[in-house]
């Protein structure tokens, strides 16, 4: 009987396994539904070697092939498709069947991964963009100093074969294949490595390409040369033609006989006075064309003032430089005036403005409707900065309209300031760096509060960078006043501008939503060299580096 007992509890216990293992064996076999395959992604980021992209992408196990595809407008076309069956893909000659990509040239790829079934292919992927690089070359690339409106000059270093033809082609013949003209490089520009190419039309787009052997069958190297606006008419009757003047006081000598709204050219690259008697008529300063860099230079100990009484349609300086002797005393103008005097515009454009205590100063009856500077490199700026309106009380010395644009201002001890309302601001494609002293002024509106402390249709400032204070005492202290006084009911527009990591507000002088988006690094090391004023960019990752700070610095 105890035998039996045993036995029972054992036989339920392999009746009850075998139950399990029944029930086990009839559920349904589990399948997993088959998706599309991964986006490809990078291994390696897309390198240039010379005209040839290398494509290096994560090998995905179930791809049978890839496409990659090529554009150079981010897509909206398709230059080139290629077909692969391996995620490592050379993009040259070979695979674009017998065609190159061109040289120092930016291109954008994207890559789609193929499943067995198309169903279940990968969606395209951006792998983004890479430039090539510019082809092996003699040619010195050409600067604003090359340029006019129907001559550019073409330089080479003399090294290897000589140069012996200079071909002109249309800036869209990209693959230099039907030249407009062509010239032979005599024997004196082979030694110098230097040719003037004339008869170019004037704010145009040229391929200019060299060439060695006999019949310039050796391709050098070649570059995009855009032509500049056609130069004034210097037989013009509304023009002063001081091209052939060196003499220093000979400017102050031509306003003074000057007609209302008459131009003045002066020779380019000396030095001249800038005048002392008081302006009253409208005028334009600028520079005769020619061949180099440095402008020509109005320079003075002192300031420039305007007629008291007069009104002024314009006064404009046009590719010239402005230079004080002392940072500390000097200005381009210093009006103090009792009676009502107004200039509708003044205008700095493709200037140098450099060691002037301020670049304008007005008090009393002093007006100015619109204040410009363009295209303009302004560093060496003192307390009284790039413009100061300096008299308290209604109806007293101020600006209207105050547009910086497609400028670089650097090591300014402090940037405006008013005693009276403004009307607008705008500041667009800008690069500032050391702007302001540490815990320095940007924007000081010291008028009444309320009454005359604001800029009444708001201040914009759009794809701009700026950087730190300017600590020319080494004290460690990068933050500058953003609002040192005033603008309590001004409203700021900031649109894709940066600061760098440091650029820092003086507690409680925040702009609001200033900067919009910030840079990881330092000044230094976004740019080359700011404290040497070369603002090209050293960071070629930085995400503004194609729509912010001055253009002039923009590598494309």
């Amino acid at each position: 009987m105890k035998q039996s007992m045993t036995i029972l509890p054992k036989l339920c216990l392999i009746l009850l396994g075998g139950a399990l293992l029944l029930f086990a064996g009839c559920e349904k076999e589990e399948f997993f539904e088959e998706t599309r395959l991964f986006r490809p992604v990078l291994n390696e980021p897309l390198e240039a070697e010379l005209n040839t992209i290398i494509v290096n992408m994560g090998n995905i196990r179930e791809a049978t092939s890839y496409t990659i595809e090529v554009s150079r407008d981010s897509f909206a076309s398709v230059l080139y498709t290629i077909e692969s069956d391996t995620h490592y893909v050379v993009i040259n000659e070979e695979t674009l069947n017998g065609e190159s990509l061109l040289y120092a040239t930016l291109y954008q790829v994207r890559a789609t991964a193929h499943a067995a079934e198309a169903a279940f292919d990968s969606r395209p992927s951006d792998l983004g963009d890479v430039r090539t690089e510019r082809f092996p070359s003699v040619l010195i690339s050409p600067t604003e100093g090359d340029l006019l409106d129907a001559l550019a000059r073409v330089r080479w270093q003399v090294a290897g074969a000589p140069i012996t033809h200079i071909r002109v082609f249309r800036g869209s013949d990209e693959r230099l294949t039907d030249p407009l003209q062509t010239f032979e490089v005599d024997a004196v520009a082979q030694d110098t490595g230097a040719f003037i190419v004339s008869g170019l039309k004037a704010e145009t787009e040229y391929q200019i390409a060299i060439y060695s052997g006999t019949e310039g069958e050796t391709l050098r190297g070649w570059d995009l040369f855009t032509t500049i606006a056609s130069a004034i008419d210097l037989n013009d009757p509304n023009v002063i033609n001081l091209s052939n003047s060196s003499n220093p006081d000979t400017l102050e000598a031509a306003i003074a006989m000057a007609q209302d709204g008459q131009v003045i050219v002066l020779q380019k690259g000396f030095v001249y006075n800038l005048p002392k008697e008081p302006l009253d008529k409208s005028i334009t300063i600028t520079s005769a064309y020619g061949f180099g860099s440095v402008k020509t230079v109005l320079y003075t100990t002192g300031n420039w003032n305007f007629a008291e009484g007069a009104t002024i349609d314009h006064v404009r300086f046009i590719d010239v430089e402005l230079r004080g002797e002392d940072i500390g005393g000097d200005y381009v103008f210093n009006p103090k005036l009792d009676t009502r005097t107004v200039v509708n515009e003044l205008t700095f454009e493709n200037c140098i403005i450099n060691h002037f205590r301020g670049i304008i100063r007005i008090r009393n009856q002093m007006f100015v409707s619109n204040f410009t500077i363009n295209n303009s490199l302004v560093h060496h700026i003192g307390g009284y900065g790039i413009l100061t309106a300096d008299t308290d009380g209604v109806g007293n010395a101020a600006f209207d309209n105050i547009t910086l644009t497609n400028s670089t201002f650097s090591k300014v001890h402090v940037f405006m300031q008013s005693r009276q309302n403004a009307q607008s601001i705008t500041i667009d494609n800008c690069t500032l760096n050391e702007v302001g002293d540490p815990d320095g002024i940007i924007f000081r509106w010291r008028g009444e509060e309320g009454l005359l402390s604001n800029v009444l249709d708001g201040i914009t400032i759009t794809n701009t960078i700026w950087g730190p204070a300017w600590d020319e005492g080494e004290t460690g202290n990068t933050a500058v006043r953003g609002i040192y006084d005033g603008l309590e009911n001004t409203n700021f527009n900031v649109v894709n501008t940066y600061g760098t990591a440091d650029f820092a507000f003086t507690a409680g002088s925040e702009i609001p939503g200033f900067p919009s988006l910030v840079y990881s690094g330092t000044a230094d090391e976004l740019w080359v060299a700011p404290d040497q004023l070369n603002f090209n960019f050293q960071d070629s990752g930085f995400a503004g580096i194609r729509d912010s700070g001055d253009p002039r610095w923009r590598p494309f």
